[in-house]
């Protein structure tokens, strides 16, 4: 019989590029991300958890680039700290390519804003005190341990005096930090940045990392960095990965149409009378950044791409109905493995 039950949801990288930022800004300067997530904040809002890859900064108006990095450098107005919070984001995870890019200062911000809106983060740290605390959180009787590592920080140096700022995906410390967080939960989720941009199918290493972790205790694997959807695979009843959860917020990268198709991850976590843990409920609802033009204003949105597919909707055409029902296929394919 079981004791307690609780919904936790995740979902991929909120990587909010330039045209997205512009189609926030209002006439007064200032920028409203609700209308964003406002299709999808309904789904984000029912769970007990939700859990998303923040793969931008708040570096501020004056931030500036410190390092040379290998890739493109992402900042954020402070606006969209609390259009998160407010569409239902409990937990961003903070450890990915991208949180270094305006160098120490920029993340140092990016922590501030987030504590400025009561948000929990993880993954990057503003002190060595800090770094060996591990964000637990108690919901209806279950604690749950939330740890996040990165693969890479796109070739910007983490300052030598000062290791312990990002955590890295670096196995032994890995396995470490989920037997110290053991033994004080009952659910470790372990969201890791890693594997190949752009592929659909896990690579070797990602592979064998999961299995590593599943055998050192880890119960929820959520992965992102690949900008698509990978797999996902549960191991009896106390175990699930998703290789990549794609992107959940983003423009689209190489042109490829799947970098704006991701989906809401849903689980059900269970507790019984003995204490003992069960994920069961998997559920995935199918997304998809839409840009269209409202009364002459050109807007971003995440959609459901069910829902709008039901709604009858005439500003859809045949067209964009049927690339998102391709979508949604695309989606069952590529989580089912096929």
């Amino acid at each position: 019989m079981f004791l307690t039950e609780i919904q936790i949801a995740a979902v991929g990288d909120l990587m909010v590029k330039r045209y997205i930022i512009s189609d926030a800004k209002l006439p007064n300067g200032t920028y409203l991300f609700d209308p964003l997530l406002k299709k999808v904040a309904p789904y984000l809002k029912r769970a007990d958890l939700t859990i998303g890859n923040l793969e931008t900064t708040f570096a501020g108006k004056k931030g500036r680039a410190r390092q040379k990095s290998n890739g493109p450098l992402f900042k954020c107005p402070d606006e969209l700290a609390p259009a998160l919070k407010r569409a239902g984001f409990d937990v961003l995870i903070t450890a990915n390519n991208h949180c270094m890019d305006f160098g120490t200062e920029g993340m140092l911000r990016t922590l501030r804003i987030l504590d400025q809106n009561g948000i929990h983060h993880t993954g990057t740290f503003n002190s060595v005190k800090g770094s060996k605390e591990y964000l637990i959180k108690e919901i209806k009787g279950i604690k749950i341990g939330i740890l996040s590592y990165t693969n890479g920080l796109n070739g910007i140096p983490i300052p030598t005096s000062k290791p312990w700022m990002v955590n890295r995906v670096q196995t032994k410390k890995i396995v470490q930090d989920i037997h110290n967080l053991k033994k004080n939960v009952d659910l470790a989720i372990v969201y890791l940045h890693f594997g190949n941009e752009y592929s659909h199918s896990p690579n070797l290493q990602q592979k064998q990392l999961v299995k590593l972790l599943f055998k050192h205790g880890a119960n929820i694997i959520l992965g992102s960095h690949p900008h698509v959807l990978q797999p996902l695979t549960t191991r009896g009843k106390k175990q699930f990965v998703i290789y990549s959860l794609g992107n959940f917020i983003s423009t689209k990268l190489k042109n490829n149409q799947y970098t704006q198709n991701s989906i809401i991850l849903n689980m059900n976590v269970k507790k019984d009378e003995e204490g003992k843990i069960s994920i069961s409920g998997i559920h995935c609802i199918p997304t998809l950044v839409h840009r269209k033009l409202n009364n002459g204003r050109k807007t971003t949105e995440v959609i459901p791409i069910r829902e709008a597919l039901s709604e009858n909707n005439p500003k859809l055409n045949a067209n964009q109905r049927e690339r998102m029902k391709k979508m949604v296929e695309h989606s069952i394919k590529i989580l089912k493995g096929i």
